[in-house]
């Protein structure tokens, strides 16, 4: 369905921003920070992203005032640039649902509702980055004006975890209302993290799981359509 879209891309890095543009030479790819990007707002029918997970800002007088870590500026900037009804799909650390404090998701949640999310097993990336990491995907359509709501998925609830702890964690509300958007079963056990002992909560994989028969199965839990939107020249 996206086979007759434009195709922009930013890509930080130098090297694979330059292999970028040789594989798609009809997309426009910008090699800079996102930070210094002039896109203009509310334009973009989607955006796919996996962004940067981590407890730092970006320099952005846009939106220095949220003092945002590097995850969520990604979130605020691009809702910004999608248009009215679009929407965004990105990969993202588990703290951007999972952490205590639910600014961020509010500042979300009054400009987007929620499709779904899907997290992902801690083995997801191992292959091509060799590390265990927590992720989740989530899925925003951008709302047509700015609305002050708390939906539940800006809070947090329990869900029951496997390992040596027992008991449950803190979670997502929607994971919590949806546990088969859970690709694994959460734990408090250690074991080799991105960011550390503080990252110690993980979804573990079921054993032999499918991920690819896994995720094509979750997909089918995102509800959502992109209607038609006439832009000025």
């Amino acid at each position: 369905c996206m086979s007759g879209s434009k195709l922009f891309g930013v890509e930080l890095d130098d090297l694979t921003g330059r292999i970028a543009r040789q594989l798609y030479k009809k997309s426009s790819i910008e090699v800079q920070g996102f930070e210094k990007t002039e896109l203009p707002d509310r334009f973009f029918d989607t955006a796919i992203g996996n962004v940067h997970f981590g407890g730092y800002g970006v320099l952005d007088k846009r939106y220095d005032k949220h003092k945002f870590n590097i995850h969520d500026y990604f979130f605020a900037k691009t809702l910004d640039k999608v248009r009215p009804g679009g929407v965004v799909a990105f990969v993202t650390s588990r703290y951007t649902l999972d952490k205590k404090n639910p600014t961020v998701r509010k500042y979300i949640a009054q400009r987007a509702d929620l499709l779904g999310a899907i997290r992902l097993p801690m083995n997801a990336f191992m292959a091509n980055a060799g590390t265990e990491v927590t992720a989740d995907i989530i899925f925003l359509q951008k709302r047509y004006r700015i609305t002050d709501i708390e939906p539940d998925w800006v809070h947090l609830g329990e869900i029951d975890t496997a390992g040596s702890s027992g008991g449950s964690i803190p979670s997502n509300s929607y994971f919590v209302e949806h546990p088969d958007m859970v690709l694994g079963t959460m734990s408090t056990d250690s074991g080799k993290r991105m960011y550390g002992a503080e990252n110690s909560v993980s979804c573990i994989p079921y054993p032999d799981a499918d991920l690819a028969g896994q995720l094509a199965d979750a997909i089918m839990g995102i509800h959502g359509s992109i209607s038609e939107y006439e832009r000025s020249e």
